[in-house]
């Protein structure tokens, strides 16, 4: 008897609002009692003074409780940013580091604050060393997503503007960059800016905190145009493009100024916006405002939609399966981390009686067209029929948890793509 391969074309649908690893990035405060949509991240910052209150005494494990502080951040992903100064709130540096003579200097913009002097030895060596600890915790965490470099000036955004010169000279920026990427090789860091030492890094992502009035609005130091500079503006291939919209601005920027948000969402492959985000803002009675912050979810990063495949829909036992899969990154961007493919057989209970890896690297599913092949291990299984099944598996849950632009049954977090009968 022989066995025929097949084609089908898979249902398309809309995308799910969702995914892990992109859309709105929230910050969370205890007076924040719900999201207004789905948040599959969160973004926290921290402080210096936070994790190390003293000397080499890392506190990690209370940053790491302050994620699950809410039955709203409990399950989501984390962008984290360390700061040294914040202005308006206190400072950021360890108490123990200004007994030390560090020197502090007052300032009024923003609320004022204190700048810390980031060229002090005292400070860079310290600071160094907390980096070191930090990539020893968290570098093969699988629950952190993105990291941004902050650190330095304001907000730990890179600047100090318009008091210039209390920012960190060329060579601690220089140190704070490479001890970031000695102390993080498996994490995709991100910078608010490609200027300098920051643009010449092909590793590296970027983030822009005035999205969209300031990501291409025709002055130099808007966010793409320091990229283009740099020649980094191709950098989103492999590190991820993030970001924050203007603050209390979503109303209008989806709706009255919904062109120019649209356009720079695609020209810059934004993968995430926060910590503020539209998820934050009820506005969910205006169809307008929830059409496009729908559209810009489906939209940012990466979105996986399923075409066509070709399998042996029925096989004797201890023959293998061969298939091969085909679809499309409707995203503007890939997905950045090696989750492994798997394929599956599941059985009436919607469990995994057979499983294996696929040689596919999602990374390279940059947006337009994709495909892989495969082939299983012997069908040694009863006879019957099982659902053949998809899923790309979450190191942290370690379980299927993307899903894909199809009207396809979801089991257990594996995508049912057909049928095979082994005989």
């Amino acid at each position: 008897m022989q066995i025929q391969r097949k084609m089908v074309q898979l249902p398309s649908a809309l995308g799910p609002l969702d995914n892990p690893l992109k859309g709105w990035a929230a910050y969370w405060f205890p007076w924040i009692t719900q999201y207004y949509q789905p948040v599959r991240m969160n973004f926290w910052y921290v402080s210096w003074r936070e994790l190390e209150p003293n000397p080499q005494d890392y506190r990690f494990e209370a940053f790491e409780q302050r994620w699950d502080s809410s039955p709203l951040t409990q399950n989501n992903h984390v962008v984290f940013r360390v700061y040294l100064d914040y202005p308006s709130l206190p400072t950021g540096v360890p108490q123990w580091l200004i007994d030390m003579g560090v020197e502090m200097r007052p300032y009024t913009e923003y609320g004022g604050g204190l700048s810390p002097d980031y060229d002090d030895p005292r400070l860079v060596q310290a600071l160094v060393r907390l980096i070191q600890a930090l990539g020893r915790r968290f570098n093969n965490h699988p629950r952190v997503a993105f990291i941004q470099l902050g650190f330095l000036g304001f907000w730990g955004e890179w600047h100090t503007y318009p008091r210039t010169e209390l920012f960190a000279s060329e060579t601690t920026q220089r140190t704070v960059v490479d001890a970031m990427r000695a102390a993080f090789p498996d994490k995709i860091l991100q910078a608010r800016t490609a200027n300098g030492y920051l643009g010449q890094h092909a590793w590296l992502g970027y983030h822009d905190d005035m999205f969209p009035e300031d990501t291409d609005g025709g002055e130099p130091w808007h966010f793409l145009p320091t990229l283009r500079r740099a020649g980094r503006d191709q950098n989103w291939k492999t590190a991820c493009i993030g970001g924050e919209m203007v603050p209390n601005e979503a109303l209008r920027l989806l709706t009255t100024d919904w062109n120019l948000t649209q356009t720079m969402l695609e020209r810059g492959h934004f993968t995430y916006l926060g910590p503020y985000c539209p998820a934050l803002e009820n506005h969910n009675s205006n169809a307008t405002f929830l059409n496009n912050s729908r559209w810009m979810v489906r939209k940012m990063g990466y979105e996986y939609r399923l075409s066509r495949l070709l399998w042996t829909p029925r096989l004797r036992q201890g023959r293998r399966l061969e298939l091969t899969l085909q679809g499309e990154n409707q995203g503007v961007a890939p997905f950045y981390y090696p989750w492994q493919v798997q394929m599956a057989l599941l059985n009436a209970a919607n469990q995994p009686v057979l499983s294996w890896n696929v040689n596919a690297d999602i990374r390279r599913w940059l947006p337009g067209t994709f495909s892989f092949s495969t082939v299983s291990p012997p069908l040694l299984l009863p006879r019957g029929r099982y659902r053949l099944a998809l899923g790309i598996i979450d190191p942290w849950r370690r379980r299927p948890s993307i899903r894909f632009a199809n009207n396809l049954p979801v089991l257990n977090g594996w995508t049912v793509l057909e049928q095979v009968e082994v005989i």
